[in-house]
């Protein structure tokens, strides 16, 4: 079995940030939808991965975003040229240089935030 993961979360910047993920992390619009029962929705990812973002917006609702210090999203760059590039691209994004909470990640990466306070690691490092 080698099922396709969608990571999905809701969002009142829909737009910021689809555009976020997009340019910090080099994703690709994979597609969207408007107006689905009263939702909207931005997909991004690599084109033929075997996951991808999706972020929602239910119109006339907000959102409180919950996230906590320790929803990661957990990217796994080896070379450290590679690395360093992705860690400034993330910031011209947008995204925000954090503390991590898990000193594990400080060591290892950096942590970024977007808006809504949700988190992506980028570790420095190999996935084993």
């Amino acid at each position: 079995m080698n099922p396709h993961l969608r990571i999905a979360r809701p969002t009142d910047r829909l737009d910021e940030i689809a555009a976020m993920y997009r340019e910090g992390l080099g994703l690709e619009d994979l597609g969207g939808f408007e107006g689905h029962d009263g939702f909207d929705g931005a997909m991004v990812g690599s084109p033929g991965g075997s996951w991808h973002l999706e972020f929602t917006h239910h119109r006339g609702r907000a959102v409180t975003p919950s996230p906590t210090e320790e929803d990661l999203l957990v990217f796994y760059i080896p070379d450290e040229g590679e690395w360093t590039a992705a860690c400034r691209q993330m910031v011209a994004a947008g995204f925000e240089k954090v503390t991590a909470y898990n000193p594990y990640w400080d060591q290892h990466g950096q942590t970024f935030q977007d808006p809504d306070g949700y988190r992506v690691v980028l570790a420095k490092r190999a996935w084993n």
